[in-house]
């Protein structure tokens, strides 16, 4: 931990020296919600987020907050280390592939806003008997359409990866969420947080960013239960990506063996016991960090991403740093960055990776945080166990 403010209702622990203004103010505004409980814990990659700062962690009493949670509920990381120990930049190229070519991940794997033209098989799919006590389920509703959605990349900073491991090792990392499931679910309940909200007169500061449900009345237990399904369907989406990258890796270079699947969630609410008390733990951009736990902490596109081993420190509600964090906006990235030097940089470190045009900048190296400072920052969090080398990436 690097400080700690003490001048509102409740402590606000930091793992890292300055945080921007605007994420200042939100984490203030959490730490003097009536049902906020010991402290908020703010990680070393935080940043402005909507409502509450994207790396942060909230714990409550009786309470959910959709926006503490995030629009893209569930979103989050796998990892496989498969038995490869050498790799050409022919054969990456190959397995990143061309849509219009169709071959390789690229035909496999849709990005951005699109889907799959066929839906996907539903024996994929999250059981929907998870949702039998939510009348008029909205996860319901969005069913047919997410089929198309499975196993699709998205956009923003989603991203496959082919990582040189420093155990010797290739290793293959997917960074996706729930896609529009998520998104509308977490539109959807947040939206009667705040009439309900509006109806209580509550006090709550910013409360159409910060509304609240009670954890035990039917809203609350719905949306816990829909928020569940969609941190479901995230996995799902996930795993069958990995499975397409795991049959273009071997139709390329031959017979492999893969690992068993590392997986990590940062943006859900859970029920959790902390310094004695059952309560709800929004992690929002945050990582699970239990005593042992293992965990992944990507970079940008241009540096390092970790497989750690998380220490449980209490502090932090056994939590720690989703990625790198953003030290710039997406808009600011692309008007402020250097296209020609942001790609120099990528070629120069040997990444095969697709930025072209200034739209691509606002997921430039640049526009990050340095990651090594933040693995600094949090070295009473977690403990590496794996540093992963970019040699080719795919961003949503």
């Amino acid at each position: 931990m690097k400080k700690v403010e003490n001048t509102e209702n409740k402590p606000i622990k930091m793992w890292l020296e300055d945080l921007e203004p605007n994420a200042l103010a939100q984490a203030r505004n959490l730490a003097n919600l009536p049902f906020t409980f010991k402290h908020v814990a703010i990680m070393p990659d935080a940043h402005c987020g909507y409502g509450m700062p994207i790396g942060g962690v909230l714990a409550t009493r009786g309470a959910i907050i959709p926006n503490a949670v995030g629009v893209d509920i569930g979103c989050g990381m796998c990892a496989v280390k498969t038995s490869i120990t050498e790799i050409d930049q022919t054969s990456l190229k190959k397995i990143l592939g061309s849509k219009n070519e169709n071959r390789g991940i690229r035909a496999l794997v849709p990005v951005g806003f699109k889907h799959h033209e066929q839906r996907q098989d539903q024996a994929l799919m999250p059981d929907l008997a998870s949702l039998d006590k939510v009348k008029n389920s909205r996860v319901v509703q969005l069913y047919q359409a997410a089929l198309t959605q499975l196993g699709t990349l998205g956009g923003g900073n989603h991203f496959i990866e082919i990582q040189r491991g420093d155990d010797g090792h290739v290793w293959i990392m997917v960074h996706s969420g729930s896609r529009n499931i998520g998104l509308k679910i977490a539109q959807y309940y947040n939206q009667v947080a705040v009439r309900l909200n509006e109806r209580w007169r509550s006090s709550i500061p910013q409360k159409w960013e910060l509304a609240f449900l009670p954890a035990d009345s039917i809203e609350g237990l719905d949306y816990l239960a829909e928020m569940q399904y969609c941190v479901d369907f995230a996995l799902a989406s996930r795993k069958l990506m990995i499975e397409r990258v795991k049959e273009v890796v071997e139709e390329v270079v031959g017979k492999v063996t893969f690992e068993p699947l590392i997986n990590i969630a940062h943006n859900y609410a859970a029920l959790e016991n902390h310094f004695g008390e059952n309560v709800i733990v929004h992690r929002k951009g945050a990582t699970r960090a239990r005593a042992g736990e293992c965990g992944i902490i990507p970079g940008s596109q241009g540096s390092m991403s970790f497989i750690v081993v998380g220490k449980g420190n209490p502090e932090s509600f056994s939590s720690c740093s989703h990625g790198a964090g953003r030290v710039m906006g997406r808009k600011q990235a692309q008007r402020t960055l250097d296209l020609e030097m942001e790609k120099k940089r990528l070629d120069d470190l040997g990444v095969i990776h697709g930025m072209r045009t200034k739209q691509d900048l606002d997921e430039a190296a640049s526009a990050y945080k340095d990651i090594n400072t933040v693995m600094a920052n949090q070295d009473d969090l977690v403990e590496v166990t794996t540093a992963l080398k970019p040699l080719a990436v795919i961003k949503g």
